[in-house]
């Protein structure tokens, strides 16, 4: 079998609606079971993927993400952004950007955001007299910021494939979440001009105060989170340790919402994604073996810097490459497969692995934005009650934000790498 029906197959399996994990294991199988290689390399191959110490950090971020949803941490969020910025015009969109913004320093999944702050923000808006499609389009948009400030899910995925430092990748990514959160407001700021919008609740210091007091400890999360990667207190692993510990504490001891049988119910549901994603990540790795043991980087090099001796024109190309696969593969995979055949050419041309991290996810995370996977979509459109055409055309607009941020990081690296010199270099 050829490296060309390799790729067929894949796409093949993938559209007829196998899923991602058993496409890529079961067309990397046939592809070794045409050639030499004994089969036992396809156990072999996915055992050594997903053996990585870093790995260890995708269950526990996943189970605090759950662990905040259930224990009535997002709703204090949401009720804290909504007294600090609900004041302004098309206040609950701005809501829905900040509290996308805090919930990004917990869980550091877009869906977790989607489906945890999904539910209360969309109802939010709809109680306001907001259109349907307005509000899951920005609800869509936000949550794409979840997985660029840190903790990442997608960044300590790419961090094992890369080999790359993941507290470097947590630190590369707080400025450009931060970007991406101005771009989106500044864009619901623009539809509240055009549409009329109206201030969904005055300004009152004291409202604010209530609800700072109420979502004070959630709002340390993000903070021990961040804080203990960036002082060097934590890794990354630990740091999802110590957000599962602090997220029980608060759920059991402080709000008292947290039940055991609640507890026992995350950690059934904890167990099944991270089941889901470690699938992927070893059918993935058993792919990416097959395209570097046939020198497929680097006949990808080759042909991309074939293309032009421009650094321009082949980020513009890898950017092209990433927004496209995105459409059509989960996460996980796309940066398994991806990133060993991107990554030495995008060194070549000088581009920092930790930046070009940010650049994989950041693309990434517009495809899931984008049929015909588009997860986020699928999500908010169950949330929401409305067929998934409609989530996407009000997704559609927040789109070009995105899109120019995308690009700004691309080619801007201080936007991207400042804080990681700064704090490790």
């Amino acid at each position: 079998m050829t490296l060309t029906l390799l790729f067929v197959l894949l796409f093949v399996l993938i559209l007829v609606g196998v899923p991602v994990a058993i496409a890529l294991a079961g067309a990397s199988l046939a592809f070794i079971l045409s050639g030499t290689v004994p089969p036992m390399v396809v156990a072999h191959r996915m055992v050594n993927g997903v053996d990585s110490f870093p790995l260890l950090a995708v269950p526990f971020f996943i189970l605090a993400g759950n662990l905040m949803n259930t224990a009535g941490i997002t709703e204090r969020i949401f009720n804290f952004a909504l007294a600090l910025v609900g004041w302004m015009r098309g206040g609950l969109g701005h809501v829905n950007v900040g509290a996308s913004v805090i919930f990004a320093g917990m869980s550091g999944a877009a869906v977790a955001d989607a489906g945890g702050l999904g539910a209360i923000e969309i109802k939010a808006m709809r109680d306001a007299g907001y259109k349907t499609d307005f509000a899951v389009g920005i609800t869509a948009a936000s949550s794409t910021i979840g997985p660029i400030i840190p903790p990442s899910l997608p960044m300590v995925i790419y961090g094992v494939v890369a080999s790359a430092s993941i507290g470097q990748l947590f630190a590369a990514g707080f400025i450009p979440g931060l970007v991406m959160a101005v771009a989106l407001m500044l864009m619901v700021a623009y539809f509240a001009r055009r549409d009329g919008f109206k201030r969904d609740q005055p300004f009152v210091l004291r409202v604010l105060g209530h609800s700072f007091k109420r979502a004070f400890l959630s709002l340390l999360t993000p903070v021990i989170i961040v804080g203990g990667i960036l002082t060097g207190a934590f890794t990354p692993t630990e740091a999802a340790v110590a957000a599962c510990a602090y997220a029980i504490f608060l759920g059991a001891v402080v709000y008292r919402t947290l039940t055991l049988r609640r507890l026992i119910r995350v950690s059934y549901d904890t167990i099944e994604t991270t089941a889901v994603v470690l699938l992927v990540v070893g059918a993935a790795s058993i792919f990416a073996w097959i395209l570097t043991s046939n020198r497929v980087p680097e006949m990808a090099a080759a042909l991309l810097l074939g293309a032009s001796d421009n650094p321009v024109v082949i980020l513009l190309l890898i950017n092209l490459i990433l927004l496209i696969v995105g459409c059509f593969m989960e996460t996980v995979a796309a940066i398994t497969i991806l990133v060993p055949v991107l990554l030495p050419v995008a060194v070549q041309i000088g581009v920092d692995p930790v930046h070009f991290g940010v650049i994989v996810v950041l693309n990434l995370m517009l495809g899931l934005l984008t049929p015909p996977v588009g997860m986020v979509l699928y999500v908010l459109s169950r949330v929401a009650n409305i067929p998934f055409e409609r989530a996407l055309s009000g997704t559609a607009p927040f789109l070009i934000p995105l899109v120019l941020v995308l690009l700004l990081v691309t080619f801007v690296p201080g936007i991207t790498m400042w804080l990681p010199t700064l704090i490790y270099r």
